[in-house]
Formats: structure tokens, C-alpha cells, sequence
């Protein structure tokens, strides 16, 4: 074969290939959300004179390509696989794998985020929980990086900072460490969240330091379906699934959980929601702004309210023995300015209870 003809071959076979990728975009219907990345994709966007002559709908129009590209996610697998195992890079989109986990990246300690979020836990304490509510604890849940950033030469939080940063700035609450209660081991590799089946530990250390006895045992059911969690999607690689896990018992199976959202009575543990894109919304159905959980069975008549993030969701139901009623309340998702209008706090103890990660980027706390 000359040489002529094998250039001729070589450029025939790359234009087929960049043009048939090209017409297989745009032929191909486009998806709403990336099941892997757990995000909305890119819609294309508004084309109008306006926006091409301001260069907005060729910036848009990239982002749109980028996330509708035929085989993307083969290609985004390919790519990290290729970063992490042919060229060594310690991390790929800040996702790093340390001891068989998948990790984030999240450094320096951002104060100014610290502060934003104790200066509304100050709002709801100075507007709602003083003089009205009982005993007033905090607790710091500390993430996956706690344990693998350091040790594994990875740039981390100062973690001793910022749990001092938040005691200093909440002196009206009382601290509950519960730092040497966990382990790496504790947490799913795949996802940034703990296991329910190995935070009994954590669950009555909490329960003691507030107050109340946990002695009820549990049976174990593991969910058939694999867990691939937030990170498994994020970093792109063929990583080994997750198992989820819940725990129920008499308590557990008589709880009534009813939802401000949907105005409606939801499952402790919805099954359904294993199918999702985020199984780990089976526990107390995942986000939600604000949850009431009763338990018949209580043989005490304490309440308590929660201020939480989404750790909370698989810890609850392991406390909620100690407690007649569990008010559950989100201020990422409900403003505490709102709270007024759901709750009234009448001798209830309250819980912070908050992950460093959200400490850390609180952004998203109204």
C-alpha cells in the first residue's frame, strides 16, 4: 500500500469518526441528568442575535456539547483510569482513592464558612431556643478526609481548628466529641456518608452524653441492590460497589414519620428509593426541609429537635428509641426565618449536629 493512499485512509477514517460523532450528537436525544455525577446536564442553549453576539451561546453551546457528547461517560471513565493508573496523578477532579476509599478534596479551612454557619445556628438559638428550649448540645461529624488526607500526604482541613472554631462560637450549647468513635471503616468506600450498621457506637455515646438510654438490639437487612455512591460517579472510575445495610427493631418498625413536604406520612427506610440515583435517600427519604418522627413505644416522654444535614437521615432511627417525638429540621433546604411558621420549641432538647464538610462549605445553609 503506498504511502499516499495510507494518508488518504487516515484522513478519510478521521473525518468519518469526528463527523460521526458530530451527527450522532446532535441526532442522539439529549438526557436531563447525568446518573453518574448525580447533576443536570447542560440544555442547549437560547439562540438569539443577543447571545451570539455577546459570545454567550458559543460558551453555552460548549458546555452543552461537552455534556451531551456521544459515549461521554466511557470516555470520562477512560480518561481517569488513564490519570490515576498510566500517569500516577495523585487525584482526578479532586476525587483521590487512599486505603480502598474514594475521597474529596476539601482544603484550607474556610473560617469565613464556619462563621456563616454558626451565625445562623446564633439566629435560630437567640430567635427560638432561647429561654424556650431544655438542654442545647453540638456535635461535629467529621468526614471521610478526616481520617485518609493526612496520613496519606493529601492537603486537609484543619480539623482541630474549625471543631475549636465552632465550639468557641456556640458557647451556649454543650459539646459532644464523637471524633474517637469512628473509623475509615465506618464510612462506604464509594460515597462521602457512614454506614448505619456501624454507627451504633456513635448513636449511644450521643444518647448517654444527652441524657437518655439506647438498649434496644437490631436485625440486619442488606439491600440486593449495589451502592455506588457520590464519589464513584464523580471520579469516573470502575470502582467496587457499596452495600447498604439497615437496621430495624420493634422501635424502628413503629415509627411514624411525617413529612412537611408532601404533607404525608413516609417510610423510616423506602426501599423504592434504593433504585434511585442516590440510594442513600432510603433512609428518612433522603433531603427533606422539615420531619416530625413519633414513637408509640417510647416509654419516656422526651422530645428532641435535630438541626442536621444528611448524616443524620441513618443516625436518627438508631436514637429514636430514647425519644417519644423527633422534630428533624434542615436549614439548608428551609430558612430559619420560616421555622416559626412549623415548630414551637417548649422544653425540647436540641441537637447540632453537622458535618465538617457542610461546616466547610456552608454556602448552602440559608
Amino acid at each position: 500500500m503506498s504511502k499516499k493512499l495510507k494518508n488518504i485512509i487516515l484522513i478519510v477514517l478521521s473525518t468519518v469518526f469526528i463527523f460521526g460523532f458530530f451527527i450522532w450528537g446532535l441526532i442522539a436525544p439529549d438526557l436531563e441528568i447525568s446518573t453518574s455525577e448525580r447533576r443536570p446536564l447542560e440544555k442547549f442553549p437560547k439562540l438569539s442575535i443577543s447571545t451570539i453576539m455577546s459570545g454567550e451561546f458559543m460558551t453555552d453551546f460548549e458546555s452543552y456539547t461537552l455534556d451531551h457528547f456521544p459515549l461521554r461517560d466511557k470516555f470520562r471513565t477512560l480518561k481517569s483510569v488513564t490519570a490515576f493508573y498510566v500517569f500516577g496523578q495523585k487525584d482526578n477532579n479532586d476525587i483521590f482513592i487512599a486505603e480502598g476509599h474514594a475521597s474529596k478534596l476539601d482544603y484550607p479551612l474556610n473560617k469565613d464558612s464556619v462563621n456563616h454557619a454558626t451565625d445562623r445556628f446564633q439566629y435560630v438559638y437567640d430567635t427560638y431556643l432561647k429561654d424556650n428550649a431544655g438542654d442545647i448540645y453540638l456535635s461535629v461529624i467529621p468526614d471521610k478526609n478526616y481520617f485518609l488526607a493526612e496520613k496519606n500526604k493529601y492537603p486537609s482541613v484543619d480539623y482541630k481548628a474549625m471543631i475549636s472554631q465552632v465550639r468557641e462560637n456556640m458557647p451556649y450549647a454543650q459539646y459532644i466529641d464523637i471524633t474517637d468513635k469512628l473509623e475509615i471503616s465506618d464510612y462506604y468506600t464509594t460515597d462521602s456518608h457512614w454506614k448505619q450498621e456501624e454507627i451504633l457506637p456513635v448513636a449511644q455515646h450521643l444518647a448517654e452524653n444527652m441524657g437518655v438510654s439506647l438498649n434496644a438490639e437490631y436485625t440486619q437487612t442488606k439491600a440486593l441492590t449495589p451502592f455506588y455512591g457520590v464519589y464513584a460517579g464523580q471520579s469516573a472510575l470502575p470502582l467496587k460497589p457499596d452495600t447498604i445495610t439497615y437496621l430495624e427493631n420493634e422501635h424502628t418498625k413503629s415509627l411514624q414519620v411525617y413529612d412537611f413536604e408532601t404533607d404525608s406520612y413516609i417510610p423510616v427506610y423506602d426501599t423504592q428509593k434504593l433504585q434511585s440515583n442516590d440510594p442513600y435517600e432510603m433512609y428518612l427519604g433522603g433531603p427533606k426541609s422539615l420531619l416530625v418522627i413519633e414513637n408509640p413505644k417510647a416509654e419516656t416522654d422526651k422530645e428532641l429537635v435535630i438541626f442536621r444535614d444528611s448524616f443524620a437521615s441513618s443516625l436518627t432511627p438508631l436514637i429514636s428509641e430514647g425519644y417519644s417525638k423527633i422534630t428533624l429540621v434542615d436549614i439548608r433546604y428551609l430558612a430559619p426565618e420560616m421555622l416559626k411558621n412549623f415548630i414551637t420549641v417548649e422544653g425540647q432538647d436540641v441537637l447540632f449536629l453537622y458535618s465538617t464538610s457542610v461546616m466547610n462549605n456552608s454556602v448552602t445553609i440559608k
